[in-house]
């Protein structure tokens, strides 16, 4: 019986191996990173988030450089998620639901390339599902100005520092202001009927 128990769990440790082995992550920048790290981390399925750097010339980037526009990187979440549990098409959903996906010159009143929205796509499957998704945002008659985010090919990213990762939970009165003073929580509510 104990050898019968020892194989059990042994299988069963595997299985939740593979399945750990199975996520697959995503990228996009949505302006603050602060303030795009809480939605997604609030997603079933979701099972961890970075914030970081990525889409610029430089091959490192750090919060200095990128701020001062001198690395052309954007600020960007890297989402590691389960597709068992939640599909690239949802995760998207997330994403322009967190965004002003008509702003060309950044985010809200982050102005600059380092805010600039866009979706980096790692498969050309995940590309062609962008697209689709932002075709289908377009066409929900919710904006009246044209999407004009951007989809691009994935780039390396660059984790942030260890003080911007969980912002919304280490300065909760901080981010707060930030996120509601930036004009992002107005603009979702608006769009979205967000509180």
């Amino acid at each position: 019986m104990s050898k019968f128990l020892i194989v059990l769990a042994t299988v069963l440790c595997c299985s939740v191996v593979a399945v750990r082995a199975e996520t697959k992550t995503a990228i996009f920048a949505g302006g603050c990173f602060w303030c795009m790290q809480e939605p997604f981390d609030h997603v079933q399925g979701v099972t961890k988030t970075v914030v970081g750097y990525t889409g610029g010339s430089k091959e490192d980037a750090n919060y200095t450089a990128v701020s001062a526009h001198r690395t052309q990187h954007r600020e960007a979440i890297e989402v590691t998620y389960d597709p068992a549990r939640i599909s690239y098409i949802q995760i998207l959903d997330v994403f322009w639901h967190n965004i002003n996906p008509t702003q060309a010159d950044g985010q809200f009143h982050d102005i600059g390339l380092s805010y600039q929205a866009a979706i980096y796509y790692q498969t050309e499957e995940e590309k062609t599902m962008a697209q689709a998704s932002k075709e289908k945002l377009a066409k929900s008659g919710k904006f009246d100005r044209p999407i004009v985010t951007e989809i691009l090919p994935a780039m390396p990213f660059y984790p942030a520092e260890e003080y911007h990762q969980k912002y919304y939970l280490k300065n909760p009165d901080d981010y707060q202001a930030y996120h509601v003073g930036s004009g992002r929580v107005s603009y979702l509510a608006k769009i979205w009927g967000k509180p």
